[in-house]
Formats: structure tokens, C-alpha cells, sequence
């Protein structure tokens, strides 16, 4: 009581210190009063807790900390100081509070950091909650990832910054912990409410099973926009308004501000991929072989896929790039060129504007190409390249080809013109800059061209509608009216919808048609005709050779014949007869590989660059597809089989390439010509194929003997299944159950894909153009069911089957709806014309055999899926009497019924059924499962609409009157109901159907609308046109190249607008010029410089050079210094994006140390500096050459006698030891020799500090390593190193000796000894006498440090040492109780140990050390009886121990049971048991008994009993931490003992004799 009055008289704050927990405890409750009393946020009894808060949730008591916590809530809300507080109290919670097992304590915890996001630290507090998830205890993760969905939750993406999050997803989801994988998953939702589909991207690369997972849960997530919960201090004006809106939400209630629209990209990490590219890239994009240059450019395209990538000099490759596209005569290398001109302009933004004005010229020369998948991609590159730039900055380029020859060049810059003008704005498109435009796009609306004139009008009319009328009129003052109207209403020459760029005109329909009719119609040539026609276009050796006996001969025949196709005419080329002139003997029988690689390829080649009609392609698909399996020629075949498909479109050479492959014997072409098929359908798009006759052709396959054949076919099920989805799995469910799962697994990966953008598929024409685009467009735009053939099935619905369904005998009714759902089944997909099944049907939803009732309902859910859309004309005859059915008493009918009325739904939409008075007649009816099975349902489907047709205000009479109902199951769904009409109808439309009531009625209903008002969902939002297409969709995603989530090209935001850094311009200089500046000085002697920066940097003008991680703006300010000191070739080295170019630099100034010593010193801070950057770098070869030279840096200071300045030590010194943690043992030993190299350039004592701070380092072995060096300096300089701080330095270090890692203690040991040696005994005073410790009140981890070293002196191998740790062993009391077992088995190890060492038998000392040793029995009340057990443990688990020592551990367990009860109420006895447990079961009686003697079996047993007889049966209440007690030794033993309770065994009387004689 003593002790409780004098605390009790203190002031609250130093009882918030106090070492007694109850004291701590008073202190808080009392501090939280005061803080609830205090109002004024700025008084100053705030700024007395200000350095208390930490200690408040630190609390090592669990009690006083849940106090603690609520008084240090309080104190944040309230305090004007709080957020000073915010780092050490956050991390405190989190590595002190989110570790409790008190839910109580978690909650304040996460309540404390929402309180410091509320009061304007969310930063500081997501900083501490993302370091928290790397923590190893899952618990403290667990809790951080909950904190972060809250605070997301509640604050918005406004306040919450969400890219650090993001980042952290995909490492989340990879946890161990199932807890922190399913709140991540959670987290992940709630991120997605926010910013939608901008988190897919950085999501695509996880597990696809929990991708899908994810899928399912964000579709579940409502679509209106989220709104902030909980507002920071700074937004309380906004609360109001948000307080508002909710009290007067009604109709028009949903114009809140709504969640900021985030761009994906600027969540994704940038990739480097400059030095990813091959090694040789630029010496392939420059070869010969267009195959070489074809490899480059598919290794750059693949980086550029990356959707962001990192800024660099990517000057040279877009250099060789822009070469491709203007020379290479290869269209498809130009394709892949384009495709990776867009993707790194779309990977870098504006960051690429610097490259754009070599690139647009280039692109639009090359418009003149004809071919629409070149087109495509050139238009795809220079959109892409347009929004890294303005409209300004392309003008010149674009103007430049306006009146360019060709009509494809004048057409296409017109169409990127408009295109271009959708992102601009009035601003952005001044008069000065639309003036030629318009001067320009006039002269083409009367060019001879009609796909030039419409162009131009196109553009002409977007100009006008981005800055009006207005503008524009001026210059169409000389047009007649005809071409005003045309330009103010301009036919768009190319589907815009979805951002899908024009696509190239030049083909009038007429045109259109009769390429058609040649396509259908041409004539089959005659073998001497087709010798004639080849003659004259191929040369008269290639003619003469081609049926050559030598095979050498065939092949130089073959290399001209390919040749020639090469350079021809496409007009003048007739493909029929080349084609038909590779079949002259041997033709296709040709034995040599490279004659027939050659002959495949002219196929391709002839297909591509004429007029190849289809007579042509069925004159070689059957020779072809022979080869479409040979290992050497399969390639060739299949790039022939892809040509022929661009020529005669795709639909017909599939249906020809199927029925051909199967009516050969040989699998393997079977199986290479499904491959092709599949990969073809993803180029071409799947418009106009003809479904039915492929899934014929597929089940053949399924039914194949041969494995690849089968794989291959599940592999085009696959691709077809992309762009037909679920309907596709229909026609296969007769199929084998093995094989179907086969099918469905190959499905369900393709689920939530896309199908790719087309990049083939226009048909040419017998000019060498492309088929009509307005043909592609209707084919594109039609649903993939409409593309399935339907059967009429309206001549099987016979009068004989429609009189047996109507007929008396309930098994004729069965046996005609078997009939129906057999037809059904075979038709699988049917048109809607059902003859008179809608009349018969209905009647049979009303049978009195409710298995035709159900039946019935299961023909209409199979007729449903097998009409889709079409089944809407059958909605009244046969749709609402479903609704009849909900009536029936029966569950399961019901059920069935809600199954049709849903597959109904699914393919009508629910317009169908709101319109007209049908369902409010149905809910007239005073059926109790009928209204209740309808309300519910509507109750789910309303809320997904976001409109409703007026009808639907007919119901609210009956709705008012199920509120009433009798039921309470109807007046339940009634109520549910009640909220989603009046998110349709709204309030007061309500309100007046409800005043028409009785006055009782209205009473009441009224009451109920009040209620349901505050839960009306939001309305969802209006679809995202981009995402209009679905994977069951056949029209292709756009082929613009955009970011997921992002808008299409055409949609994109104002360019000016879009973010990103200043773009440097591109420097490019002549190769020699560089060797030549190389060989002058690389530093410049600057008078007063390194003074002169000392300066600015005191008085900071620049930033001082202190980071965590380096900054750009570091990098940069480092940048500029350099740049006057240090030569201009070095610098582009110094400050190269690549590795190997710093490695270069490092080695030149090694080269340059000696020579250079003086320029060398006068930048010395600026050198030290560039290399803390390298630190940071995490390529080994940098750092291990950075340290090279500092090595060789330092000796040469050394030998100058130059020392430090205390700038640059501080710029460089803190950096150099956070290398000493490294993990690798090479890089550590480099940098202890730095260190060492360190103290002939600066003082001993001045790096001292530097180390302590280093030995605060979370990394164990940087602290290990530091506190190695601090043990260095003392024994090499003594103690003036710590200069005035020896105490507390030694104190900290004295910390480090009970670390959980064995490297820091044994270096902390090591140190204090090396302090010992220096000043002997001092070394006591200066850390804290063991002692004094105990009764001054120092610290418990003071007192333990202590003990710990003082035991580690008694295991000294020095004699002499051992015996002073063991006197002052003598003197710590108490304290010996607050070392851990484990501490105290090794005490006692080495004091026997030292017992049985001989060395020690015959010295001077030994008497002095025995008595220390039995002096220390002092000690034994004191020993843990859990640590002799694991020494006795460890001593007959070892075969390494002598029986003299087994025997010394026997022996101090006899005398510690001999104390016992002197201190049985002071053990924690269940920990003991638990030890005895694992004793026994360890080394049973059986196992004890086959050694010599089981004493140690005896003596366990002893201590059992002595226990027993101390505590008597409450002992068996100690049972708590060993499970399966029934099954334990312990608990049969003291059941023994309880049972008898009779005095210890004999075994226990010979063992007090035997410690007796110890004694």
C-alpha cells in the first residue's frame, strides 16, 4: 500500500510513465477524462501528451494499453498537436496493437488510424499500414490490409491514395495465410468500386482461378457510382452536403459527386525495355533476310505489349523503325513495324512526342499502300503517335501530303485529320491552325476521287462540330449548297463504334458485286491455256526447268518463278495459271523439301498480291492441305492456307479445308488443319462462318482415334467458344461424359476473355482491292446467335403430336411432350415459327399432373434457349401464363416455374413483361404464393434496370394491397418490393396511389413508404459503350490499341490534358566526335567550387542530401552539379538508364585516380554522392565496381593525408553502411574494408555515431556488422571513440545482447568485452550495476542485458573470467528469475561443464572456482525447473555427454526438488508439466529401461509426485497447455497418486536420502 500512495500522488502525466502497470493504468483513465473535458482544440495541456501518445498504445500490460488506446482516440480527435504524433503512433499500432488477441484492442487500433486519416495524415498512415503488411506476423498483416479496405472504404480514392495499394494486390494474394488472401480479395472489391476497371491491368498477370473469382464478386457489386462515408476535418462542408442529399433523396436524388474516374495506366509499374531487346537487334532490323528482320521486330513488339513502359533514349529504335515502315518492300514486316510504333507511344505517352515528328511523315507516305491490314496498323501507329503530341505539331507533316498523287495518301491524312480534330477542343484548334486545314480539305472536296471527296467532308463536318458553326462557315462561302449539307451532316466513311478505325475505301458496291461474281464464276483454265498465260509473265529458263529430271535445276526453276511473282503486276498477274502451273511433273508429288517450301510459298504470294479467285484456290487447297502436316513444309502450308483464306475470305476456305483434311486418311493433317483453323478464326474474326457444318466436322474429329486429332479439335472449340460463348456447349451435350469435361475445362479458361482484334479478313477484288467494308460492317455488327443456323421445326409440330398433348389419357398428354422436347433437342437452335405448339403448351402449364406441369416448364426453358431473342412474339401467349404457375402450392413446381420465367427473361429483357396490364392482373389475384413468389422476384429484377416502361405504376394498388395481405410471407416481399418501385416510380408518384386509399389503409402504407425511403438503391449506371462487346459477341474488339479500361481512340480524352513530364528533344551525335572528347581530363578543377555548394546547401538552396530512396529531383540536382565539373561524355555515362554504361564510367575514373588526384578531391562530394546513388541499384556488377574503386579512392586520400569534410561524410557515410547488411558475403567483405580505410581519412570517433544509428537497423545482419565495427574501433582506439556519450552508447549496446539473432548477440557481447579490456571493472558503472539495477528502477531490458552478460561471463573459457561473473551471479537475487529457461539451461551447462574440465583439476585457481560454483547454489530456488528438465533432456538425448555430466544434472535435480517447497507458489507449474509431458513422451519407461539404470526416468517421476504433495489435487488444473491429456503419462500418474494418496514411493524416500548426501 506504500507503494500505491505514492504513485497516486502524481501528476497524470508522469503516472502515464510510471514503471507499475496500475499506475499507468490510473494514468490513462485520468488522461482520457481530461481530454474529454478539454474544448479547446489549441489549449496547452495538449503539448504535455504529445510525447506520451506512443507510450499510450505501447503499453507492454494488456489492460492498461486498452486503456492506453481510448485515451489516445481521444487525445488525436481533439488535439491540434496530434498530428505531429502520427508516425510513432501508427507504427506502434501496428507492431504493438494489431498483434493482441483482444479484438477490443484491434478495433481502437484501426479506429486510431482512421482518426489521423480524418485529421489529414492519410499518407503517413498508408505508409506505416503497407510496411506493416511485410511484417512476419500474419496477425499484424491481417489487420493492416483490414485497416486499408476501411479506410478505402469510408474515404474514397479521393484521400486513400490507391496505386500503392494496387501494387501490394498480387503479393497479398500469394500469402500463406488464408485469412490475409481472403481479406486481400475483399480489399481488391472495395478498390474496384472505385476505380472499375482500371484495376484490371495490373491484375492480369494473377492466378486466373482467383482472377475469375474476382470477376464474380465485383459483377455482384452495385453499378452506381460509390460515394465518402467520412470526410477529413478540412471537408466538412461536404458532410453537410452529403447529409443533405440524404434527407432529400427522391427521383432526381442521384447528382452526388461521384467517384474521380482513374486511368489505369497510372496504376501500372513501368517496365524497361531497352535493355530487354536482343543483343543483335540492330544488326537483324538491318538484314538482308526479311526473316531476320521479321525476328527483330516480333522481339520489340512483344516489349512493347507492356501497357506502360519507362522513359529512356529510344531514339534508335525509332529510327530503325521509321526505316522499316518508309523502305521495306515486306508488308508484313511494315504491319509488325506500325504495331510497335503504337505500342511504345501508347507505353509512354507524351513521354514519345519527341519522336513524333520523325514518325508522321513516314506513316502517312505510306497510306498508299493498299492492303487493309497495313492500313489498319499504320492507322492504329499514327493515332497512338498523335496523343504523345498536339495538332500543332503534326500540321506541317499533315499539310505536306494533302496534295500527294496518290488518292490512298490524300484519303487516309483526310480521315486522320478527323479523326485527330475528336480530341481537340475550341482551344485547342485556334483559327491559325484550322485555317489551313480547311484551305487544304476544300481543295479535296472536289477531287476526282469520291473515297477522297467523302474523307474530306467527314473531317470538314468534325471540325465544324468541335468549334461550331461559326468558325467554320467563312471558308465554305464558295461551296454550293449541296456540298454544305454534306459537310454539315457527313456520312462517316467507316464504323466508329468501339474506336475501330476506317478502314481503307476504293471499292465502290458495284465493284463489290462483281468481284463477287468472278470470285464465283471464273472459268477453269485448260493445262495448254495456263502454260500460255504463264509464259509470258514468267522467264523461258523458269519455264524450261520446272520439270527438270534434277532436282537442282527444279529449285533454281522454283527461286525465279518466286522471284518473278514477286516483282509482278498484281493486275496483270494470272493467278490461275501460275497456280496451275506448279502441278507440272513431278508437281506435287515433289520429293526435295526445299522445291516444295519454295512451290508453297509462291501459293502464298500469288494469293496475297492478285486477283486469286476462288476457281484458283480449289486448283491447290487439296495439295496444300497434304502438306499442311510434313514436318518441313507444314509452316509454308499453313502461311499458304492463311493467303487463300485473305483472298476467298475465310468462311468459304474453312468449310473447304475441313470437309477436304477429313476426307483424307492422314490424322496428322487433320489435326495441323484444325490448328490452323483455330489460330485463323482469332486473325480473321469469326463473321460469316458457318457454324453448323463446323460442329459436324468437330464431332467427327471428337470421335477420331488419333489423341492430336482430338486435342486439336477441343483446341478450335476453344476459339470458336470466344466469340459464341455458352450456347456453343449445346450441340455437343450427347457427347461422352469424359469427353464433355474435356470441352467444359478448355471453356472455362476462355471465360471472361475477349476475343482478339481481327488483323486479316477483307476479301480481295479482281482489281487487286478490297471487298465492300460496308458487307464486313453488317456481318461484324449481328449477334453470334443470329449467325446460328436455326431449324424450322414448325413441319414436326404434326396434328397427330399437337392431339396428343391435348389428349384425355395423361400418359398420351406425356408421350407428345416427349415428342416436342425430343424435336427440340435436335434442332438444338429453331427459328420462331412453332405452328400451333403455343396453344397446346399453354393449356398443359394448367394440367392437373403436375409432371406434366414441370415438364412443360422444362420444354419452354429449352425452347427459350434454342429461339433467344426471337422467343419475344411468344412473351403474351406464352410467357405470362408461366406467371400462372407461381400460384401452385408445390415448391418444386414454383421453383421450376422461376428457372422458365428466368430463361425467358435472359433472351426478351425485362421490358417485355412490364409493358401493357398483364402482370398487374397476374398480381390482382389473391394467391398467397403467387403474390409472394412475384414480389420477390420483381423485388431482384427491378433494381437491375434503369428504366422502366409507365405500366408498371398499374401494379401499385395491388402492391398496396399485399401490404395488407393476410399472409406474412406476402406482406414480407411486399415490403422488400417497396424500395425498388420507388427507385422507378419515385416518391411522390407513390404517395398519390397511396392517398386514393381507404383512411386506414393509407395510414398504414404511408408509414411503410417512409420506412422503405431510406432503402432505395441507386440506379445503375448507363453502360460504357467500349464496353458494348461481349465475349459472345462476333464483332471484333477494336483494333485501336488503347489501354483496358481506357476510352477507344476516338474517345480518348484532350490530348493537352492527358498527363506527363517534359520531353527532352533528341540529341543525336556523330560517332567519332564522342572517341575524340574522350581522351581529355574527366574532371574540371572549379575554384571555391565544393565551398561554394557547401554554402548553398546550408543555406538551402538546394536539398540537402538525406533520402531514404533516392528522388528524381535528387538525381536531377545531382545532375546539374556534375554537369560543371565533370567532362560531357562522362556525364551521358554517369547518368545513362543502362548498367553496362556505368560500369564503363567507373572503370574510367579508376583509370583516371592517380592522374587526376587534385580535380579528383575538388568534387569529391559530388563523386561520393553518384555513388550512394549506385547503393540503390540492385545489379550486382554496379556495386561490386563501385566499391572496387572507392577502395582504390580512399588509399589514394590516404596517401595525400587529405581527410573528409564532415559534408561529404554525411552525404556519403550513412549510405555506405546500409551496403553492410547486404546479403552477399562478397559485398560485405567490401565493404568492412571501406570502413576500416574509412579511419585514415576521418576520425575514429566521428564515425562512431554512424555505426550506432546503423545498429538500429531492422536488417540483423547490418546490426551485426555494425556493432563487429564498434568492437573494432574501441579495441583499436580505447574509449575515447565514444567520446562523452561511453554510458549510454554502451547501455544501447548492452540492448543488442539479448536480440532474438545469435550473430547481433554474440557482436554486442563481443564489444562490451572489448570495452572490458580497455577499462576493466569501469565497464560496470558505465552500463549499471546488476544490482543497483534492481532496486534504482532502470529498465527491465537494462536489467536483462545485464544478466545476459554477466551469464555470458560465467561460460568464459578463462578461469579468471567465470569466477567474477559468477560472484556477481550471487548478487542478482531476483533477477535471476527473469531470464528465460533457455538462458538459464545454458548457465548451468557451462557451470558443470567448468566442474568437469580437467583443465581446471590441477590449477591454482581450481578451489576458488569450485567454491564459486557451489557458492552459485544460491542460485537453485531460483533456476527454472523447465530448464534442468531440457537439460536432462538434451543430456540423454546426446551420446556426446559423459555419464559424469548426466550424473551433475541428476544431481542438481535432486536438490532443486529438495527446495521446491519453498517455492512451488512462485513456478509456473503448468509450463512444468507441459516439460514433464514432453519428457515422458520423449523417452518412454520402456526406452529409459534399456540403458543401465532408469534413474532419470525415477527422478522425473520424483519431481511429479513432490509437486503432487505440494499443490495436492488443484495440480490436475495445470493441465491447460498439454493436449490430449487423457492420452498423457502426467495425468495417469497424478490420477495415481490422487487415487491412493498415500506418501511417495520408495523410489521417492531413496531419493531424499540420495540429496541428502548430495547436501
Amino acid at each position: 500500500m506504500g507503494d500505491d500512495s505514492e504513485w497516486m500522488k502524481l501528476p497524470t502525466d508522469q503516472k502515464c510513465e510510471h514503471k507499475v502497470w496500475k499506475a499507468r493504468l490510473s494514468g490513462y483513465t485520468e488522461a482520457l477524462q481530461q481530454f474529454q473535458r478539454i474544448t479547446d482544440e489549441k489549449s496547452p495541456e495538449w503539448g504535455k501528451y504529445q510525447g506520451l501518445v506512443k507510450k499510450f498504445v505501447t503499453d507492454s500490460n494488456a489492460v492498461a494499453q486498452l486503456k492506453g488506446l481510448e485515451a489516445a482516440l481521444a487525445y488525436i480527435g481533439s488535439a491540434h498537436v496530434a498530428s505531429r504524433t502520427v508516425g510513432e503512433v501508427v507504427s506502434g499500432v501496428v507492431c504493438k496493437v494489431f498483434n493482441q488477441p483482444k479484438a477490443r484492442a484491434k478495433e481502437l487500433g484501426s479506429d486510431i488510424c482512421l482518426m489521423y486519416v480524418e485529421i489529414e495524415k492519410a499518407e503517413a498512415v498508408q505508409e506505416e499500414l503497407l510496411k506493416g503488411l511485410d511484417n512476419k506476423n500474419p496477425k499484424i498483416a491481417l489487420a493492416c490490409v483490414e485497416v486499408l479496405r476501411r479506410a478505402v472504404s469510408e474515404f474514397g480514392s479521393k484521400i486513400i491514395s490507391l496505386k500503392p495499394v494496387v501494387k501490394v494486390l498480387p503479393k497479398l494474394f500469394e500469402s500463406r495465410e488464408k485469412a490475409i488472401r481472403d481479406e486481400a480479395k475483399m480489399l481488391a472489391v472495395e478498390v474496384y468500386r472505385w476505380i472499375r476497371d482500371a484495376l484490371r491491368p495490373p491484375l492480369q498477370n494473377i492466378n486466373s482461378v482467383l482472377l475469375k473469382e474476382l470477376e464474380e464478386e465485383w459483377a455482384k457489386l452495385p453499378s452506381s457510382a460509390p460515394r465518402q462515408t467520412r470526410f477529413l476535418r478540412s471537408q466538412q462542408d461536404l458532410r453537410v452536403k452529403f447529409e443533405q442529399q440524404q434527407q432529400n433523396e427522391g427521383e432526381g436524388g442521384d447528382d452526388g459527386d461521384a467517384a474521380p474516374a482513374v486511368d489505369a495506366y497510372e496504376l501500372l509499374e513501368a517496365v524497361e525495355i531497352l535493355s530487354k531487346l536482343p543483343k543483335d537487334f540492330y544488326e537483324k532490323i538491318e538484314a538482308k533476310k526479311w526473316q531476320e528482320r521479321k525476328e527483330a521486330l516480333e522481339a520489340l513488339e512483344a516489349l512493347t505489349k507492356n501497357l506502360k513502359l519507362e522513359s529512356g533514349e529510344y531514339g534508335d529504335v525509332v529510327k530503325a523503325l521509321n526505316k522499316v515502315i518508309g523502305k521495306d518492300t515486306n508488308v508484313m514486316l511494315v504491319t509488325i513495324a506500325a504495331k510497335c510504333v503504337a505500342g511504345l507511344a501508347t507505353g509512354l505517352r507524351k513521354k514519345f512526342g519527341t519522336y513524333a515528328g520523325h514518325l508522321v511523315p513516314t506513316i502517312l507516305e505510306k497510306f498508299k499502300e493498299k492492303k487493309a491490314q497495313v492500313v489498319q496498323a499504320l492507322q492504329e501507329a499514327i493515332d497512338a503517335v498523335f496523343l504523345s503530341t498536339t495538332l500543332q505539331n503534326v500540321s506541317e507533316d499533315v499539310l505536306a501530303v494533302m496534295d500527294n498523287k496518290n488518292p490512298s495518301v490524300k484519303q487516309q491524312a483526310s480521315l486522320f485529320l478527323s479523326r485527330s480534330f475528336r480530341h481537340c477542343t475550341p482551344t485547342t484548334l485556334p483559327k491559325s491552325l484550322l485555317k489551313p486545314f480547311c484551305v487544304a480539305l476544300l481543295k479535296l472536296v472536289n477531287d476526282s476521287a469520291p473515297e477522297v471527296r467523302d474523307a474530306a467532308f467527314e473531317a470538314l463536318g468534325t471540325a465544324m462540330k468541335v468549334v461550331g458553326e461559326r468558325a467554320v462557315n467563312p471558308f465554305l462561302a464558295d461551296l454550293d449548297k449541296l456540298k454544305v449539307d454534306k459537310v454539315r451532316a457527313p456520312e462517316p466513311s467507316a464504323p466508329t463504334k468501339k474506336g475501330k478505325p476506317a478502314a481503307p475505301k476504293g471499292t465502290a458496291p458495284t465493284k463489290a458485286k462483281k468481284t463477287e461474281s468472278k470470285e464465283l464464276n471464273e472459268a477453269e483454265l485448260s493445262p495448254e491455256v495456263c502454260e500460255e498465260k504463264a509464259a509470258v509473265v514468267l522467264p523461258a529458263s523458269c519455264m524450261q526447268m520446272l520439270d527438270s529430271a534434277n532436282w537442282k535445276e527444279r529449285l533454281a526453276a522454283m527461286e525465279e518463278f518466286h522471284k518473278a511473282v514477286e516483282q509482278m503486276d498484281s493486275k496483270e498477274m494470272p493467278c490461275q495459271a501460275l497456280v496451275r502451273m506448279l502441278a507440272k511433273k513431278p508437281g506435287w508429288k515433289e520429293t526435295n523439301f526445299q522445291v516444295m517450301q519454295l512451290k508453297l510459298q509462291v501459293v502464298s504470294a500469288v494469293a496475297q498480291r492478285g486477283s486469286f479467285s476462288r476457281t484458283s484456290a480449289l486448283a491447290v487447297l487439296e495439295a496444300v492441305l497434304e502438306k499442311v502436316g510434313d514436318v518441313k513444309c507444314g509452316v509454308r502450308a499453313k502461311e499458304a492456307l492463311t493467303g487463300i483464306a485473305e483472298a476467298c475470305s475465310l468462311p468459304w476456305t474453312a468449310e473447304q479445308v475441313v470437309s477436304l483434311a477429313f476426307a483424307q486418311k492422314n490424322p496428322k493433317n487433320q489435326a495441323e488443319a484444325l490448328s490452323w483453323l483455330s489460330n485463323a478464326i482469332k486473325e480473321f474474326g469469326f463473321a460469316g462462318i458457318n457454324v453448323k457444318a463446323f460442329i459436324n466436322n468437330v464431332k467427327a474429329a471428337l470421335a477420331a482415334t488419333n489423341p492430336a486429332v482430338r486435342t486439336a479439335a477441343i483446341s478450335l472449340l476453344a476459339a470458336m467458344y470466344l466469340y459464341m460463348g455458352a450456347p456453343l456447349r449445346m450441340f455437343f451435350e450427347d457427347e461422352k461424359a469424359a469427353l464433355l469435361s474435356q470441352i467444359d475445362a478448355e471453356f472455362e479458361k476462355m471465360k471472361g476473355q475477349t476475343p482478339p482484334a481481327p488483323i486479316r479478313g477483307c476479301s480481295k477484288a479482281s482489281g487487286g482491292e478490297e471487298a465492300d467494308a460496308q458487307e464486313e460492317e453488317a456481318e461484324g455488327g449481328e449477334d453470334v446467335v443470329d449467325l446460328l443456323p436455326r431449324t424450322d421445326i414448325s413441319d414436326k409440330i404434326t396434328s397427330e403430336m399437337v392431339s396428343k398433348i391435348g389428349d384425355k389419357n395423361w400418359k398420351m398428354r406425356k408421350e407428345g411432350l416427349d415428342e416436342v422436347a425430343a424435336a427440340l433437342s435436335e434442332a438444338k437452335f429453331i427459328k420462331p415459327s412453332i405452328g400451333e405448339l403455343p396453344v397446346v403448351l399453354k393449356a398443359r402449364l394448367a394440367d392437373s399432373n403436375k409432371i406434366l406441369v414441370q415438364q412443360t416448364l422444362s420444354i419452354l426453358q429449352q425452347m427459350a434457349t434454342g429461339m433467344g431473342p426471337a422467343i419475344k412474339q411468344h412473351v403474351k401467349g406464352l410467357g405470362f401464363p408461366i406467371l400462372t404457375v407461381l400460384a401452385d402450392s408445390k415448391n418444386t413446381v414454383r421453383a421450376a416455374a422461376l428457372a422458365t420465367l428466368n430463361a425467358w427473361v435472359e433472351q426478351t429483357g425485362m421490358k417485355e413483361w412490364l409493358d401493357g396490364e398483364e402482370l398487374s392482373e397476374e398480381l390482382k389475384k389473391e394467391n398467397p404464393f403467387l403474390r409472394q413468389e412475384l414480389l420477390g422476384w420483381l423485388a431482384v429484377k427491378l433494381p437491375t434496370l434503369r428504366s422502366v416502361p409507365s405500366d408498371l405504376l398499374l401494379c401499385l394498388p395491388h402492391l398496396y394491397s399485399c401490404l395488407e395481405d393476410r399472409n406474412a410471407d406476402v406482406r414480407k416481399k411486399a415490403q422488400d418490393a417497396l424500395p425498388m418501385f420507388m427507385m422507378h416510380l419515385g416518391c411522390d408518384k407513390m404517395n398519390k396511389a397511396a392517398a386514393k386509399l381507404k383512411p386506414a389503409s393509407k395510414d398504414q402504407v404511408v408509414g411503410l413508404l417512409e420506412k422503405a425511403r431510406a432503402s432505395v438503391p441507386a440506379k445503375p449506371a448507363a453502360p460504357a459503350k467500349a464496353a458494348a462487346a461481349t465475349s459472345n459477341a462476333v464483332k471484333p474488339a477494336t483494333a485501336a490499341t488503347a489501354l483496358p479500361g481506357q476510352p477507344p481512340l476516338n474517345m480518348v480524352q484532350n490530348p493537352e490534358v492527358i498527363g506527363g513530364f517534359p520531353l527532352s528533344s533528341l540529341v543525336k551525335k556523330p560517332p567519332g566526335k564522342a572517341e575524340e572528347d574522350r581522351s581529355g581530363p574527366i574532371f574540371t578543377l572549379v575554384p571555391n567550387g565544393k565551398e561554394q555548394r557547401v554554402k548553398e546547401e546550408k543555406s538551402l538552396k538546394v536539398l540537402k542530401w538525406n533520402f531514404i530512396t533516392p528522388r528524381e529531383e535528387f538525381v536531377d540536382q545531382l545532375k546539374a552539379q556534375m554537369a560543371q565539373c565533370v567532362a560531357k561524355w562522362l556525364m551521358e555515362d554517369l547518368f545513362h538508364s543502362d548498367f553496362q554504361r556505368h560500369i564503363k564510367a567507373i572503370s574510367t575514373m579508376m583509370e583516371h585516380i592517380e592522374a587526376e588526384a587534385e580535380a579528383t578531391v575538388s568534387c569529391l562530394d559530388l563523386i561520393l554522392k553518384w555513388f550512394t546513388l549506385r547503393f540503390f541499384d540492385t545489379n550486382t556488377s554496379v556495386l561490386m565496381k563501385a566499391l572496387e574503386y572507392l577502395k582504390l579512392l580512399f588509399v589514394a586520400l590516404s596517401n595525400q593525408d587529405y581527410h573528409l569534410t564532415e559534408h561529404e561524410a554525411t552525404s556519403f557515410i550513412p549510405y555506405l553502411i546500409l551496403k553492410v547488411g547486404e546479403p552477399k558475403d562478397v559485398v560485405r567483405k567490401d565493404v568492412r574494408s571501406i570502413i576500416s580505410l574509412l579511419r585514415r581519412v576521418y576520425p575514429a570517433s566521428r564515425v562512431f555515431p554512424f555505426l550506432m544509428d546503423g545498429t538500429k537497423s531492422k536488417n540483423s545482419k547490418q546490426r551485426a556488422e555494425c556493432l563487429e565495427e564498434l568492437g573494432c574501433l574501441v579495441g583499436l582506439c580505447g574509449m575515447s571513440v565514444f567520446q562523452q556519450t561511453a554510458t549510454k552508447a554502451l547501455r544501447e549496446i548492452a540492448v543488442h545482447i539479448g536480440d532474438r539473432d545469435t550473430a547481433v548477440r554474440n557482436a554486442a557481447l563481443n564489444t562490451v568485452v572489448a570495452a572490458y579490456n580497455v577499462c576493466g571493472e569501469q565497464v560496470y558503472k558505465l552500463i549499471g550495476q546488476v544490482l543497483p539495477s534492481i532496486s534504482g528502477g532502470s529498465s527491465h531490458e537494462e536489467s536483462v542485458s545485464n544478466i545476459n552478460l554477466i551469464i555470458s561471463q560465467v561460460a568464459s573459457s578463462d578461469a579468471k573470467t567465470s569466477i567474477q561473473g559468477l560472484t556477481k551471479l550471487v548478487l542478482a537475487g531476483k533477477l535471476a528469475q527473469e531470464t528465460s529457461p533457455g538462458v538459464l539451461k545454458d548457465l548451468v551447462h557451462a557451470l558443470l561443464t567448468l566442474i568437469l574440465d580437467p583443465r581446471h583439476q590441477q590449477s591454482s585457481g581450481q578451489s576458488q572456482l569450485i567454491r564459486s560454483v557451489h557458492v552459485s547454489n544460491v542460485l537453485s530456488p531460483s533456476l527454472n525447473p523447465s530448464a534442468l528438465l531440457m537439460l536432462l533432456q538434451e543430456a540423454y538425448n546426446s551420446t556426446a555427454c559423459s555419464p559424469e555430466f548426466s550424473e551433475m544434472v541428476m544431481k542438481c535435480h535432486w536438490r532443486m526438488i529438495k527446495l521446491l517447497p519453498e517455492k512451488v507458489e512462485a513456478l509456473y507449474l503448468d509450463r512444468i508439466l507441459l516439460d514433464i509431458h514432453n519428457f515422458m513422451k520423449l523417452f518412454p519407461k520402456e526406452m529409459l529401461k534399456q540403458k543401465p539404470n532408469d534413474m532419470a526416468h525415477r527422478t522425473v517421476r520424483t519431481l511429479l509426485h513432490t509437486l503432487y504433495r505440494l499443490v495436492g489435487p488443484k495440480i490436475m488444473d495445470h493441465l491447460s497447455l498439454i493436449e490430449n491429456r487423457s492420452e498423457s503419462d502426467v495425468e495417469a500418474h497424478l490420477k495415481r497418486a490422487m487415487k491412493h494418496s498415500v506418501p511417495p514411493p520408495s523410489q521417492m524416500v531413496c531419493m531424499e536420502v540420495l540429496i541428502d548426501l548430495i547436501d
